[in-house]
């Protein structure tokens, strides 16, 4: 059995995997964050419980493209899009949290480890040696030009949503507020948006199967978490604007 069968097996259960999540989702919120909740196991500190998930993406993606053949300009650039994206998430944006100390179970981090172990395997590996290598005439096809501009505006959304967030809470204070200003005047989770748009971009500009499933792992994993969140904005707060949706403007 060759590795390449291996992978392929691997993807096709990473696939059913994340059926399953999408539908067990609309029922179970995991608990972390203000959905954190007794019962869950063991846990570990927010920040801690980041990184050790996180870390493993950039790694993983890192190892892959050390193992490949060879970097083109198109996966050198592929691989700094990954890596941006990553290490800011695994090693920045934990130490930016404000508020109190809260914990995540053992469980969630543990899940989200296989998570990025997984994604960053699949993707890289694809990537760097499936995939048979990527011209560099790839960076003028519209694929990947959409790609990477929603991939860029994706970051941005995420990244300037998340500040707001923090922005709300000075330090040593904890509790949650209503934001109420850009995006989130239309919508409750535009950070969750901003982290799609990523992965679409991510899809598009790889043009590949891993790609698209890691686009669709993220819609799984964001789309209930955000109708949980929005439910939790409107159960907390009575004043919470009736207009704005959950996830898209003027839709949901």
């Amino acid at each position: 059995m060759t590795e390449h069968t291996v992978y392929n097996g691997l993807l096709l259960g990473w696939l059913a995997l994340a059926v399953v999540t999408f539908a067990a989702l609309f029922f179970v919120t995991a608990p972390y964050g203000r959905h954190a909740r007794r019962g869950w196991g063991p846990s570990v500190g927010n920040r801690l419980g980041w990184v050790l998930m996180e870390a493993a993406a950039p790694l993983t993606f890192a190892v892959c493209a050390w193992l490949g053949n060879g970097l083109t300009t198109t996966t050198l650039v592929l691989l700094i899009l990954w890596e941006t994206h990553y290490l800011h998430r695994a090693f920045l944006y934990p130490f930016s949290l404000r508020g109190e100390a809260r914990h995540m179970p053992l469980s969630i981090v543990a899940f989200g480890l296989l998570f990025n172990l997984m994604n960053g395997y699949l993707n890289g590996r694809y990537i760097f040696t499936f995939s048979g290598g990527y011209a560099d005439s790839w960076l003028t096809d519209p694929r990947f030009i959409i790609g990477g501009v929603l991939f860029v505006t994706g970051f941005v959304l995420n990244r300037r949503a998340d500040l707001i967030l923090r922005s709300l809470r000075r330090p040593g204070e904890s509790g949650y507020k209503v934001p109420d200003d850009w995006c989130y005047r239309w919508v409750s989770c535009p950070n969750y948006l901003g982290e799609m748009v990523i992965w679409v971009g991510w899809a598009l500009a790889t043009w590949s199967l891993p790609g698209l499933l890691f686009a669709f792992w993220t819609v799984a994993n964001l789309l209930p978490r955000a109708r949980a969140n929005h439910r939790w904005y409107r159960e907390h707060f009575p004043d919470y604007p009736p207009g704005r949706k959950a996830l898209l403007p003027g839709i949901w």
